[in-house]
């Protein structure tokens, strides 16, 4: 009979110390929340200050992109291929478009 107590003893004090780390982190993740209006204006901070840095990084693909196309280019009406014009505009067409991305969605979204 005295097996079968001790038992029964055991698992309340599992019980009780289930209960308090249950207790303890429900308190923990409480303390690490904060105001949703708090978490959004943070991200849009810090998507702010890295567009700036994103819009060089397209500047800098589109200028190597553009010297790649002017190679390209200059290779084939040396060899006096006939669709130099379509390469060139199309090379010429997807660096402006790098530009005017990264302006437009400068001004887009006001930074």
């Amino acid at each position: 009979m005295k097996s079968n107590s001790k038992s029964i003893n055991l698992s309340k004090k599992n019980v009780l110390v289930s209960l308090a780390t249950i207790a303890l982190i429900l308190v923990a993740g409480s303390l690490f929340a904060q105001d949703g209006n708090a978490g959004i204006s943070e991200a849009t901070n810090k998507v702010k200050g890295y567009f700036s840095t994103g819009t060089d990084l397209m500047y800098a693909i589109g200028a190597v992109s553009g010297l790649i196309g002017a190679i390209k280019v200059y290779q084939k009406w040396n060899g006096g291929e006939h669709d130099t014009g379509k390469v060139a505009a199309a090379w010429f067409g997807s660096c402006v478009f790098l530009v005017v991305v990264a302006t437009v969605l400068q001004s887009f979204f006001g930074i």
